[in-house]
């Protein structure tokens, strides 16, 4: 198993009672709150923590994409994943993920992650999204164009980045003369392509078809195992076999000496990331016309925090397998469940979440890799209990 240090950024220092009577930290909550002295300081607070990942022995640290929001302040992560591409030596940067929607013209992107390819001698993983619904309020982009111009956008970067230029592109949506990337990307034919994912069908298929790695976002354990199972079916009707390497979990750790020592430091920190950064409306997550009526059906079904209620309890998340916290042996115990019950690679875990402070998130990195890295790595994955073949 590897594991990825995955983190949000969030704004901890945000006023909780502020988003609240606002009602989501997303789009509408006034940047007035935003202090740039504090913030300055969180960037590199957290970039210290990615590079104390790499010096930890992670395999890889991921960084990703949100607008207008204190849940996580990287609304371009290619200027952070660069901050990080000659300080962290050996995990990879993952940039987890893109949303390439939302840009005007997709030859950015293919050029900011190619230079980053180069910057890292191959040590990046490309992440592509479409972003949440609430990007494209922030952004003014029409939701309804969102599918059709992801695929566009990731046939332009696919394509840049794998014949020789200079070359034409004529979609609806971009139009291009020349492509021509100057770099080309470090890796051949092109970065590794990972696909985050709420558990949209059609992205599961998607990912599965081009054996893209699929990533599934912070949910219950069983949900997880139900999503890689289908995104293990698809494979098979692509005609090949998945390989627990094509999946990944992103989840929460913390690991104190005791459960009862875990829970108390954890509690308020998660507490603020699931009841309070991660709120917003219904309208602000799934923009009319953003996704299909089964999968707005399917999301809303498995979030761990529906729009405008109460967030479950953190005993609630930790009985549902959404975050794992507790002793060490409680962890790897749980850990080794739902490895054996999803098939998982990789888990993508947030050691920093909510309010957290550093010195805090700094012993959990520790804890992790003390107690975790040795007995997940010593031995072969098992392969999925949950997976069977139709």
């Amino acid at each position: 198993m590897k594991f990825f240090n995955f983190h949000l950024m969030a704004y901890r220092h945000a006023d909780l009672d502020a988003i609240q009577r606002n009602g989501s930290a997303w789009v509408t909550f006034s940047n007035q709150y935003y202090d740039p002295k504090l913030g300055a300081e969180l960037y590199h607070e957290y970039l210290d923590q990615m590079e104390y990942a790499d010096q930890l022995g992670f395999d890889g640290v991921c960084l990703n994409e949100h607008h207008q929001t204190a849940y996580g302040l990287m609304p371009t992560p290619g200027v952070l994943a660069g901050a990080l591409a000659r300080s962290v030596k050996k995990a990879k940067i993952a940039i987890l993920g893109r949303a390439l929607p939302l840009v005007n013209n997709p030859m950015v992107i293919a050029e900011e992650f190619a230079l980053l390819d180069n910057l890292t001698r191959g040590r990046f993983i490309a992440g592509f999204v479409r972003g949440i619904g609430a990007e494209y309020h922030a952004m003014g982009i029409n939701p309804t164009e969102s599918q059709e111009r992801f695929n566009e956008a990731h046939d332009m970067i696919v394509r840049a980045w794998t014949e020789p230029g200079p070359i034409a592109y004529a979609g609806k949506y971009y139009q291009m003369n020349y492509m021509n990337p100057w770099p080309r990307p470090y890796q051949t034919p092109h970065p590794p392509i990972w696909v985050p994912s709420q558990g949209s069908s059609s992205t599961i298929r998607w990912a599965a078809s081009r054996r893209y790695t699929y990533c599934q976002t912070l949910s219950a354990i069983d949900v997880v195992a139900k999503f890689f199972d289908m995104y293990r079916e698809e494979a098979r009707q692509a005609g090949y076999e998945a390989d627990n390497e094509q999946l990944a979990w992103s989840n929460c750790i913390y690991i104190a000496e005791t459960d009862e020592q875990a829970m108390r430091e954890a509690r308020p920190h998660l507490e603020a990331l699931m009841g309070t950064l991660l709120k917003m409306p219904m309208e602000m997550l799934l923009p009319p016309g953003y996704t299909n009526l089964e999968a707005m059906k399917r999301i809303k079904a498995t979030r761990a925090l529906a729009a405008g209620k109460k967030a479950q309890s953190v005993e609630d998340l930790i009985k549902a397998g959404v975050v794992i916290i507790g002793s060490p042996a409680t962890v790897r115990e749980k850990l080794e469940e739902y490895e054996a019950r999803a098939g998982f690679g990789t888990v993508l875990t947030k050691t920093q979440f909510g309010t957290m402070p550093n010195e805090m998130a700094r012993n959990n990195m520790a804890a992790i890799a003390e107690e975790l890295f040795p007995h997940f790595r010593r031995r072969e994955s098992p392969p999925a209990t949950a997976a069977a073949p139709h």
